[in-house]
């Protein structure tokens, strides 16, 4: 199978807003180093707190900043010289329960999909499903975020079977997959991939060091993935990014069914 063009719709790289890159060197460095790496679209998500959007002139401060370095970052003729085109969205952190995404800049290229994220890093003990059935039910489509990277999740993966109930999607890291977050990430998104609970793969990257995206893919293919792979990189973000729902991903190697609990296997065929 050859592979496609990746899509990427989870990095930092509009310069000075975020964690991610510094400036617009830094990103001009960043886009090209996605090019490098197979990415020819790649939809932007700065870090924004769900509260904000409780707060109207704090929400339109923050975007307008936004605003003004995704103009910077597609006005820069090296940037546009790079082949990968820009879009916009955000990674909306669920500080609330509720936010309000109205505001098409607070979703994956204006599409009916939303990024979001928990904070710290750590599912709510109870009742973590509700955010995403509150998104749900206005009409919008969560994709959580990086779920291997969660520190209350256990080999069981039991913690986000709440979430796969409620509907959402989920995006694992590249990094993850090539241990660049840890062993345990690493041994997460195994466990996520051989359930079949992944629909995306995406970079998370913040303009340092490689994006990731080619040796994830190249490590999925040389464990007979490669349609998987396709799938997670190319096809199914591809299609997010025209408001279309992705493609399901099989699961990648094998989870012996002695082993699966009644829920993982009750999940197999959603």
């Amino acid at each position: 199978m050859t592979a496609g063009p990746a899509t990427d719709f989870h990095s930092h790289l509009i310069p000075g807003v975020d964690d991610g890159a510094a400036d617009l060197d830094e990103s001009r460095a960043a886009v090209a180093a996605m090019a490098r790496d197979g990415v020819h679209a790649a939809i932007l998500t700065p870090h924004f707190d769900g509260s904000l959007t409780q707060a109207a002139p704090v929400a339109a401060e923050r975007l307008a900043q936004f605003d003004a370095g995704f103009a910077a970052l597609t006005a820069d003729a090296a940037v546009q010289a790079s082949g990968v085109r820009l879009m916009r969205g955000v990674e909306l952190m669920l500080d609330i329960p509720d936010p309000d995404v109205r505001d098409e800049r607070l979703r994956l290229n204006g599409t009916r999909f939303v990024l979001v994220e928990y904070p710290g890093l750590q599912f709510p003990l109870a009742h973590a499903d509700y955010a995403v059935r509150a998104l749900r039910e206005k009409g919008w489509q969560p994709v959580v975020a990086h779920p291997e990277r969660y520190r209350n999740v256990d080999d069981s993966l039991e913690q986000l079977l709440a979430l796969r109930y409620a509907g959402a999607y989920f995006q694992v890291n590249a990094g993850s997959l090539l241990g660049q977050h840890g062993e345990t990430a690493k041994r997460r998104v195994q466990a996520i991939l051989a359930r079949g609970w992944a629909e995306y793969a995406s970079s998370d990257y913040h303009g340092r060091g490689l994006p990731a995206v080619a040796a994830a893919r190249a490590a999925l293919e040389g464990a007979g993935a490669a349609e998987q792979a396709e799938l997670l990189f190319s096809e199914n973000p591809a299609r997010l990014a025209r408001d279309e729902s992705p493609r399901t991903v099989a699961p990648v190697g094998g989870v012996s069914r002695t082993r699966r609990p009644w829920w993982a296997r009750l999940l197999r065929s959603r």
